[in-house]
């Protein structure tokens, strides 16, 4: 079994925290490495083994708070780590409460780990396109913001995720986005053969800036582009894979 590997931001300071890929783990099969994700046909004794490894290379000890991703907008303030079953329709989550680490699951969309150092408040956002088009970022602001954040002191680090190169879509897709915003043509560029790939970074990027976010950082990781570091849904859909594994980001109180 691989070391895990924490990738970290600078702009989240000494917090612990880290975005994970699939290094590690006891996963085996197309799902091979640290794969967290309930929703994966894996072993469940795997994916909860794999969890405890998460944990334990981020903040030993503490409680893994996760929500029922559901690509929408909403924001849920987190008091203790819910049990699976309980777990709320959310994509983004903020907590005052050393202990508790908050923890986003993706496979190519965008991760998003907040923190107010000063506040002691931080949040963690899971921003597909559809929750980054809705506002998730905003909601995940407001919900620091309710515990005594203030987003001109907020740093957000956006973690790996599909990378533009890789994310050909239809003019459907881009119509969406024109839109909501004709400005949002900046985050399009057209391939050889004619069709948009979207820069899902950049655009999660925009929005944590037009919010009034002064401190971003984007790790610029493709999800897709490398499978040996990073499970991908658009990666196992193209090669025919019957599964796809989910990587963990995640932020807890020092």
């Amino acid at each position: 079994m691989s070391a895990i590997e924490p990738i970290h931001a600078v702009s989240l300071g000494g917090l612990p925290h880290g975005f994970l890929g699939r290094r590690g783990g006891v996963s085996t099969g197309v799902v091979a490495g640290l794969n967290v994700g309930s929703g994966s046909k894996d072993n469940p004794a795997a994916i909860f083994r794999n969890r405890g490894l998460a944990i334990e290379a981020i903040r030993p000890g503490a409680e893994l708070a996760t929500v029922h991703q559901c690509h929408g907008s909403d924001a849920v303030t987190v008091v203790r780590a819910w049990p699976m079953e309980e777990r709320p329709h959310a994509d983004a989550m903020a907590t005052d409460r050393p202990g508790v680490l908050l923890g986003i699951l993706t496979a190519d969309c965008a991760p998003v780990l907040f923190a107010d150092l000063d506040a002691g408040v931080i949040g963690a956002a899971h921003a597909g396109w559809r929750g980054a088009l809705a506002g998730i970022t905003d909601s995940a602001i407001a919900a620091m913001e309710s515990l005594g954040a203030r987003r001109d002191r907020i740093h957000a680090a956006v973690g790996p995720c599909i990378g533009q190169a890789s994310y050909e879509v239809d003019r459907a897709f881009r119509d969406r986005f024109l839109a909501a915003d004709p400005d949002n043509a900046r985050f399009f560029v057209e391939s050889a053969g004619g069709r948009p790939h979207f820069d899902l970074e950049d655009y999660v990027v925009h929005r944590l800036v037009a919010a009034g976010i002064e401190e971003v950082e984007a790790l610029n990781l493709d999800t897709y582009a490398d499978p040996d570091r990073f499970f991908s849904y658009r990666r196992a859909t193209h090669r025919g894979e019957p599964d796809y594994g989910r990587q963990l980001s995640a932020i807890a109180l020092s």
